[in-house]
């Protein structure tokens, strides 16, 4: 009985995992551009339109960039897709709590010094957040950092507004885990109960409803280091 021929969407299943494999084996180092589509279609034995696919699916999941006119480049050699690591949960952890050091001052400030105008963007830049539903990982990812970033603008502290703009693609890393099936994210209401908390004038409930928006994630992260 003859094989079954494989289908064009196995093709390219299999160029994506081998691929994936050399990127991750560190066949070709981060910002090292990749053979072109001709060379890739022979060493892999599969038709252009497959290696077509299968670039496009690991641009999507961050493994690799395209440049207009250039070609395809190593974007990271970090399979997102893989459980994070012991080593990568601690720093994570680390992480985390160095930001809810940063977001439970600045909240605090920004109770004592709101106004109707600041709360007023906090809603509407919560609003343009939204939820997510996949996909466009990284306009999710910039449109929650937007929000986190006018909460610390709200509280009027110069220092605190450069050092988080420093620490700005850290942060980023902490909103990405989020979206992961490792970290749980802070839902929509844990986000508008810290606008609420800063409205109420009260920095006491400002600093209490951080810290409880930060508590699971940072919880979980403990209970996976000590597992």
């Amino acid at each position: 009985m003859p094989m079954k021929p494989i289908s064009r969407t196995n093709l390219a299943d299999t160029a994506i995992e081998s691929i994936r494999g050399e990127i991750l084996g560190k066949r070709w180092a981060v910002g090292e551009k990749l053979p072109n589509e001709a060379e890739l279609s022979s060493m892999l034995s599969v038709s252009r339109g497959t290696i077509r696919e299968a670039v496009r699916a690991l641009v999507s999941q961050g493994l690799l960039e395209t440049r207009q006119g250039s070609g395809t480049y190593v974007l990271s050699a970090t399979d997102a897709s893989t459980p994070l690591t012991m080593a990568r949960r601690a720093s994570l952890r680390d992480q985390f709590q160095a930001r809810c050091a940063l977001d439970v001052e600045a909240a605090r400030l920004a109770a004592a010094r709101q106004t109707p105008e600041i709360i007023a963007e906090l809603r509407k830049l919560l609003a343009a957040r939204g939820n997510y539903a996949g996909g466009d990982k990284s306009g999710f990812i910039a449109r929650d950092l937007a929000f986190h970033k006018a909460v610390i603008a709200a509280s009027g502290n110069r220092a605190m507004i450069e050092i988080y703009d420093f620490f700005s693609s850290t942060i980023a890393e902490t909103i990405e885990a989020t979206l992961g099936e490792e970290v749980p994210e802070p839902d929509m209401q844990a986000h508008a109960a810290i606008i609420d908390a800063i409205a109420s004038g009260d920095p006491q409930q400002a600093d209490a409803a951080v810290r409880r928006f930060m508590a699971p994630v940072i919880t979980a992260l403990d209970r996976m280091i000590l597992s």
